[in-house]
C-alpha cells in the first residue's frame, strides 16, 4: 500500500512541474524573471604593447601609470564609441580620461615625445650606428655605449653626464639643476637624495633616454604646479606615452572675445614675468615658441604647454659646461636631431629672449583686430616695439609695462575666470 502511494505521489510532481514549465514558456515575462539574469560581459579593450611603447622599454620614459592603462582607469575619448578601438597610433598626441575611483572623471592630455615616425627613425638609427643591424635590443646597444657605461658607475648626476644631449634644459646645466632632477625624478620610489644609488640600471638607462629625447615630463616632474610652477600636473608615464592634466592649447582662443584675449595676454606675460624672476634664481628661457606651447585649463588658468623647448640657466651657480664641451656628440645627442645641428651658446642668450619671441609670434594673434580704435593702434604699437627690441631690453620693458596697464582694464570679471572669480570682485589686483 505505501509503495502504492509513494508511486502516485511522484506521479503527481511530475504531473506538477510539467505544468509549471508549460506555463512558463506561454509567459515569456514570467520565465525571464524566473530564469537566472545572464552574465553582463564587460568590453575589454585590446592593449598593443606596440602601441604604448612598452615592447622599446627600457629605451622608454617609464613604467608608473602602466597600471591604470590596463585597468582601464585611462580611457581615450575614443573608448567611448561603440567600436572601442584604439586611435591611431600615429599620433603625437590624445585627449583621454582619468579616475581614481571608477565614478568621477577628468579630462588627462595623453602625449607622445616625439612622433611614432620619430621615435621609429631613432630606434633604427641605434641599431645601425651601435650594432651595424637593421633590428635589434634597443636597450641591448644603448647599455654597451660609453657614456651609459659612465652613469652605470657615477654615484651622482653631474654636468659631464649629460654634455651634447639635445635638450634645451641641459645646454646650460649646473650642479644645483641635476641634483633636483635626480631627488624629484617620479618614476622611481622617492628617496630625496641627490645621489643615483636608489636609481637601478633599469632606471637610469630611462632616465638618460628621456633626458635624451625630450625633458617636457621631468620639467614637469621637478618643477610641480603644486609648488606654484606654470605647468600641468605630470600624473606618470607608461612605456613612450606620457599622461598630464589636460590643456587647451593657445590656439583655439585666437578667436575669442576681447575681454578673454585681454585676460590671457596678461597671464602670458606674467608667466614669462616669473620664468624670469623666482625664488630658486633660475632663469629659463624658449628656445621656440608656437601656438601649442601654452595651455588653458578649463578654469581659464594659461599654463605651460609645451615644455620640450624650454631652456634654464642657474643664475645662483651659473653653467659647469663650456661651450666646446657642448659640442661632444653620441648616439644620444641624435635620438631627436640631426647630429649636424649646432647648440645655442648659454653666454648668446638674452633676458628678454622669450618675451621678445611672444611679441613676435603670440601676442599679435591672440589680440588682433579685437578691440576699438585708438585702443588697438596703442596695442600694435606697443606689440612692434616689443617685437623689435632684441637690442634694447629696456625698450621692451616699457613697451611691455605700457602694454599690461593698456589691457587691465579690458578684461571682465565673471564665471568664465574661474581661476580668479570671485576674487576679482574684491580685490584690487584685478
Amino acid at each position: 500500500m505505501g509503495r502504492w502511494i509513494c508511486c502516485l505521489c511522484s506521479r503527481v510532481a511530475d504531473s506538477l512541474m510539467l505544468l509549471l514549465v508549460l506555463a512558463l514558456s506561454c509567459n515569456p515575462s514570467t520565465a525571464a524573471t524566473a530564469s537566472p539574469s545572464a552574465p553582463h560581459i564587460k568590453p575589454s579593450y585590446s592593449f598593443g604593447r606596440t602601441f604604448l611603447g612598452l615592447d622599446k622599454c627600457n629605451a622608454c620614459i617609464g613604467t608608473s601609470i602602466c597600471k591604470k592603462f590596463f585597468k582601464e582607469e585611462i580611457r581615450f575619448d575614443t573608448w567611448l564609441s561603440s567600436h572601442l578601438k584604439l586611435p591611431p597610433s600615429y599620433l603625437l598626441s590624445y585627449s583621454g580620461n582619468y579616475t581614481d575611483d571608477a565614478k568621477s572623471w577628468r579630462l588627462v592630455d595623453i602625449t607622445r615625445l616625439t612622433s611614432k615616425y620619430q621615435h621609429d627613425r631613432a630606434d633604427k638609427r641605434i641599431c645601425t650606428s651601435l650594432l651595424k643591424t637593421k633590428t635589434c635590443s634597443l636597450e641591448r646597444a644603448l647599455r654597451r655605449t660609453r657614456r651609459f657605461q659612465k652613469w652605470l658607475r657615477a654615484k651622482r648626476l653631474t654636468p659631464d653626464l649629460v654634455q651634447g644631449l639635445s635638450s634645451p634644459m641641459l645646454r646650460c646645466p649646473s650642479q644645483r639643476l641635476l641634483d633636483r632632477i635626480v631627488r624629484r625624478y617620479a618614476e622611481v620610489p622617492d628617496a630625496g637624495s641627490i645621489y643615483m644609488d636608489h636609481l637601478t640600471d633599469r632606471d637610469k638607462l630611462r632616465l638618460l633616454y628621456t633626458l635624451s629625447v625630450n625633458s617636457h615630463p621631468i620639467l614637469l616632474q621637478i618643477f610641480p604646479d603644486v609648488e606654484g610652477w606654470p605647468f600641468p600636473r605630470y600624473l606618470g608615464s607608461c612605456g613612450r606615452l606620457v599622461v598630464s592634466a589636460s590643456t587647451r592649447p593657445l590656439r583655439d582662443f585666437y578667436g575669442a572675445a576681447p575681454e578673454v584675449a585681454a585676460d590671457l595676454a596678461l597671464q602670458l606675460l606674467a608667466v614669462l614675468r616669473s620664468m624670469g624672476t623666482n625664488d630658486l634664481n633660475y632663469f629659463f628661457f624658449f628656445t621656440h615658441v608656437d601656438a601649442g606651447t601654452f595651455g588653458v585649463f578649463s578654469n581659464g588658468h594659461l599654463f605651460i604647454r609645451d615644455a620640450s623647448t624650454l631652456g634654464i640657466i642657474d643664475k645662483e651657480e651659473g653653467s659647469q659646461l663650456t661651450d666646446s664641451q657642448q659640442e661632444y656628440k653620441d648616439i644620444f645627442s641624435c635620438l631627436t636631431v640631426d647630429c649636424q645641428s649646432a647648440f645655442v651658446s648659454c653666454n648668446s642668450i638674452r633676458e628678454k629672449h622669450s618675451l621678445v619671441m611672444v611679441c613676435q609670434e603670440l601676442l599679435p594673434k591672440l589680440l588682433k583686430g579685437k578691440f576699438l580704435q585708438p585702443v588697438q593702434e596703442k596695442i600694435d604699437s606697443f606689440l612692434q616695439h616689443c617685437a623689435d627690441g632684441l637690442a634694447d631690453d629696456q625698450g621692451v620693458d616699457e613697451a611691455v609695462a605700457k602694454l599690461a596697464e593698456l589691457l587691465k582694464p579690458l578684461r571682465s570679471c565673471d564665471s568664465r575666470f574661474a581661476y580668479r572669480y570671485p576674487d576679482c570682485k574684491y580685490s584690487d589686483k584685478y
